[in-house]
């Protein structure tokens, strides 16, 4: 049984667009373990914001005036590490994905996606997880080519796992929180920390959403159609 969490997420949510922020309030407001606690309508503000708030998470749309949502999110980061950060993106954006992949962005949601992922997404990172909505993964998938062709690729870079780093992987690939993957593998927390530190090591990437990608090039997860 899921139960209500005793302190609600914390959530800031930027975009400069004043009604996709109310869509976007209106869906987090469907779920009383979310609370969006400031708005902002540029990155900059955003930015300022964070500090002042310290909010668990905040949604940064990629395009955003003054300071876009990857500078923004760099700076939350050096300034208030404690906050992850999800990227609101739309079709036609590959290139900032791309970017964002490589910046340490804890999760990438589609602002035309289903509502329910929006929610997932949200309880995913606050949770020390990474969230890729489905459509996102499919389409960073396809930023590298022949998904096919790269496969193998992606296995070789797994050959040097246990079949327990393995299963660590397929989980993080499934957007699974350090807590989710413990319960699932019937493993202490820090157990699977350790795994973590272990996977990102070898497998050379900076951070879960990198390994997640990894994990659906592998064919470790496959992107829900």
């Amino acid at each position: 049984m899921t139960g209500i969490p005793l302190e609600p997420v914390r959530v800031l949510l930027a975009d400069d667009e004043a009604m996709i922020r109310a869509g976007v309030r209106a869906i987090l407001a469907t779920d009383p373990g979310i609370e969006v606690v400031a708005e902002a309508g540029d990155g900059r503000t955003a930015v300022e914001l964070v500090r002042a708030h310290r909010p668990r998470l905040a949604l940064l749309d990629i395009r955003m005036p003054k300071l876009d949502g990857l500078a923004a999110a760099a700076e939350i980061r050096r300034s208030v590490p404690q906050t992850a950060t999800i990227m609101l993106t739309t079709f036609g954006e590959d290139d900032q994905v791309a970017r964002a992949l490589g910046h340490g962005a804890s999760g990438f949601l589609l602002k035309s996606g289903d509502p329910r992922e929006l929610i997932a997404g949200v309880h995913a990172v606050a949770g020390g997880g990474a969230y890729l909505s489905p459509t996102v993964a499919r389409r960073v998938i396809e930023l590298g080519g022949d998904r096919v062709a790269r496969r193998p690729l992606a296995r070789d870079r797994l050959v040097g796992l246990t079949s327990r780093e393995r299963e660590v992987l397929a989980l993080v690939g499934a957007g699974l929180s350090n807590a989710e993957i413990a319960r699932r593998l019937h493993l202490v927390e820090g157990t699977v920390k350790t795994y973590l530190t272990s996977i990102f090591t070898r497998l050379e990437v900076r951070n879960r959403v990198q390994a997640a990608i990894l994990a659906y090039e592998a064919g470790l997860v496959e992107p829900v159609e």
